[in-house]
């Protein structure tokens, strides 16, 4: 793959900024804390970047929620840590952009049956590591990571979590190339989310029948074939209809490796 180091690195600049709140049920008394304003990286994961907003909200709190596990909800609906943050904004603000991305913050009535505890990093890196293993076994047959020593996936880890492009990339560009008879990858990691959140997986080649590369109005074709003027979106933007599978795939995937995509 001939990759074109700066659309990698456009991707990786990409941000947000971000009004977070807390919600008047964890205040204390009747002191209003200022709202937290910050700029994240939307390839970034919440609990990566939520450090310093917790400790500026956790003065005007009770001790006994302190000790409780945060979380963030957007017009009341709790946000998934273990998706990307870029993505999480494409799903619920796609359609009608604002900034700053207005969040709110809590400390209590953590919502069990929605999302998956995080008490710490090392959570986050174990799903991160987990998800990536998974994209190298649909394009190398897990030909890649099987390959890598420790200190690979901790550069690889440590890359992502202080934001660190060369580090990161050094390491995951092996991951997103195509290997052995470079034909390609086996099947494109995709994940194809409704306005529900509604998560779709199936096994995407990047190649048609007759071998010649798939774009993405073949792949809408296959996917809604009653729906025709169905688009997607990655990054905040819609992907033309021309797009090679396997050129997203390999330049605008997460540091995941998957494509995190909404349907718009």
């Amino acid at each position: 793959m001939a990759n074109d180091r700066e659309v990698l690195r456009e991707i990786w600049d990409g941000k947000l900024p971000i009004c977070f709140q807390l919600h008047q049920e964890d205040l204390m008394d009747i002191q209003q804390p200022d709202p937290f304003y910050v700029m994240v990286p939307r390839l970034s994961y919440f609990p990566l970047v939520t450090d310093k907003m917790k400790r500026h909200f956790l003065r005007y709190i009770s001790q006994e929620s302190a000790d409780n596990e945060m979380w963030l909800d957007y017009n009341g609906q709790p946000l998934k840590w273990h998706y990307p943050i870029g993505f999480l904004y494409d799903l619920y603000c796609g359609h009608d952009p604002q900034l700053p991305w207005t969040l709110t913050v809590h400390f209590t009535k953590f919502p069990e049956n929605i999302l998956l505890h995080c008490p710490n990093k090392d959570i986050v890196e174990a799903h991160y590591m987990s998800t990536v293993k998974e994209a190298d076994v649909l394009k190398h047959r897990g030909q890649v990571m099987s390959t890598m020593q420790k200190k690979d996936h901790n550069q690889l880890w440590l890359g992502l979590q202080n934001d660190k492009f060369d580090q990161f990339w050094a390491i995951n560009r092996r991951l997103m190339e195509s290997h052995g008879d470079n034909e390609g990858f086996k099947y494109i990691p995709l994940r194809i989310y409704s306005d529900e959140g509604i998560c779709s997986q199936r096994l995407i080649s990047p190649k048609n029948n007759d071998g010649s590369r798939k774009v993405i109005q073949q792949l809408l074709s296959e996917l809604y074939p009653n729906k025709p003027d169905v688009k997607l979106r990655t990054h905040g933007i819609l992907i033309p209809s021309d797009t090679p599978l396997q050129w997203l795939s390999e330049h605008m995937s997460y540091p995941d490796n998957f494509l995190h995509i909404c349907l718009c």
